[in-house]
């Protein structure tokens, strides 16, 4: 099976979080062919795995995630790119990883690991677990969709709940009730206007409001609203978190996720870039060693109806890994 061919296999698969099990198999029966392999299942949660390979005491890990975004769609491809759900989000990494490390085995080039985890879309269960279970590596090259492009640093994450409560009342009569759509829009009023964090690296931190629900029907003065609240941070969200908590004053505020800003593990002679998105990265805790962050495919592309990976990415990226590992295994 080319790397193509497994690329499109694995896309093929449906893995959106949280059903992992049936492509964690695959890569279990398929990495336990290459020769050397020795791979086992890594329990996360019933029917749920992650997959490790190892081929001697490993050094340099190799790792990305298995689940995906919803909804599934199955591949199809063209004379430049395949498509389908997790193509480049991370299916054709998987695939780039795992040629690369059976390239390097056959040459007798050993002491690295393939780990692919569940869960990254949703919590990083996988990433926190194995981060319980480290096996000596001392560096990680975690994949994500980088253009190939060996990333600097990663925006963190912090992501609220903040809700709103009120009283119900006739519509005709507003006064004998309380909107609670009426405070929830006050303060993401405020939320929208508030001074954000900027970093030389990573520029500045940015808002999303990514739903707001509430109300009962248009004439009944609501007692109920909510919203979801998602900050890109370029620091350690301390000053944030600080406003969120003065602009919610008087409102139900919960932290969901919280990741700070990361930076990464640098290596000379490689075209570099900042990503703005969360990576499995901060959940490893360092546990499998200094991180570097590289990957096949657009960001821009992933979580869409027109994710792709463009073939010749992923075939650099098997040239990419290899010679990152190979370099990793010299310091």
């Amino acid at each position: 099976m080319n790397v193509f061919e497994l690329t499109r296999a694995l896309v093929d698969i449906d893995s959106v979080t949280p059903h992992e099990e049936r492509v964690g198999e695959f890569l279990f029966a398929h990495l336990s062919t290459i020769p050397g392999a020795r791979v086992e299942r890594m329990p996360v949660e019933p029917q749920r795995f992650n997959v490790f390979a190892q081929w001697d005491d490993p050094v340099v890990t190799l790792s990305t995630h298995m689940d995906t975004v919803p909804p599934f769609f199955p591949s199809h491809e063209d004379g430049e790119s395949i498509w389908g759900r997790g193509a480049c989000d991370t299916k054709g990494i998987i695939a780039a990883m795992v040629t690369a490390v059976s390239r390097m085995v056959a040459r007798g080039e050993r002491r690295v690991a393939l780990l692919f985890v569940v869960g990254e879309e949703r919590n990083s269960a996988g990433a926190f677990e194995a981060a319980k279970q480290p096996r000596g590596s001392r560096y990680l090259i975690n994949g994500e969709p980088t253009e190939n492009k060996l990333a600097l640093g990663s925006k963190g994450a912090l992501r609220y709940e903040l809700t709103a409560h009120g009283k119900m009342a006739h519509s005709a009569y507003p006064h004998l009730g309380e909107s609670a759509i009426e405070k929830l829009l006050d303060a993401l009023d405020r939320i929208r206007k508030m001074p954000l964090p900027k970093d030389p690296l990573f520029g500045a931190s940015t808002v999303n409001i990514g739903t707001i629900q509430g109300g009962r029907a248009p004439n009944v003065i609501p007692d109920f609203a909510k919203a979801e609240i998602f900050f890109r941070l370029v620091d350690d969200g301390a000053s944030t978190r600080s406003a969120m908590n003065a602009i919610a004053n008087g409102l139900e505020l919960t932290e969901v996720l919280s990741i700070p800003a990361m930076r990464f593990g640098k290596l000379g002679g490689f075209e570099t870039s900042v990503v703005s998105y969360a990576t499995d990265i901060p959940a490893f805790a360092g546990a499998w060693g200094e991180p570097y962050l590289l990957g096949p495919g657009s960001i821009h592309l992933a979580h869409t109806a027109e994710e792709r990976i463009p073939k010749n990415e992923i075939l650099e990226a098997i040239e990419i890994y290899q010679r990152m590992a190979k370099e990793l295994l010299r310091k």
